[in-house]
């Protein structure tokens, strides 16, 4: 059983805000909505870099060889222009693809805007760690995390991240409790832990 402490990386994909062009919307979002899910206590590790595949790379590299985070979530650069390349530095950096977070995500998006069979989001585990590309809107992190909800707050269209903590556990990271009001994090009755 592991009992490391929960690292999480954010990071954030941009050429204008780590020029400081503008402010950067994807960390603040990604931290605000992972503060409100999660019960399990998590470390943050932060990075705002550059469309750049070689950075996004060592980046990834860096955050779970060296800062031993279990999951990374990057937000931008996904799409089809020239510069969207984080999928392809994701992709180099993995021991294992898993294309239904992808899936998943454009299913979602798909319920909002047309647009998101253009998206190129991927998901890839990298030794003990879950990789996740996420969009670069904040909304749509949201939206993509937590799920598409009905009037009364049922789910239509279930959320990526209520498959995480499961997914992380079986290659080797922490047990991770959500709070259900805002994702409830799905795991097999065997898998589940009794409550502290």
């Amino acid at each position: 059983m592991n009992t490391s402490p929960l690292r999480i990386a954010l990071v954030s994909v941009s050429d204008r805000a780590s020029q400081g062009v503008y402010e950067d919307q994807g960390i603040p979002a990604l931290r605000d909505w992972l503060t409100q899910a999660l019960k399990t206590p998590a470390y943050f590790e932060e990075r705002l870099i550059a469309d750049e595949q070689s950075v996004i790379e060592r980046t990834l590299i860096e955050l779970v060889d060296e800062m031993d985070c279990s999951l990374v979530l990057t937000t931008g650069g996904t799409g089809p222009a020239m510069r969207d390349v984080t999928p392809e530095a994701t992709a180099a950096v993995a021991d294992k693809i898993m294309p239904g977070f992808g899936e998943q995500m454009r299913q979602i998006s798909l319920y909002y805007v047309p647009t998101a069979i253009l998206s190129r989001q991927i998901g890839v585990i990298r030794k003990k760690a879950l990789i996740l590309n996420l969009p670069g809107q904040p909304k749509a992190v949201r939206e993509t995390l937590e799920g598409v909800k009905g009037e009364n707050g049922e789910t239509r269209v279930q959320g990526i991240f209520a498959a995480v903590p499961y997914c992380i556990e079986l290659i080797g990271g922490p047990y991770i409790e959500t709070h259900d009001a805002v994702c409830p994090a799905f795991r097999p009755k065997s898998a589940r832990r009794p409550a502290a």
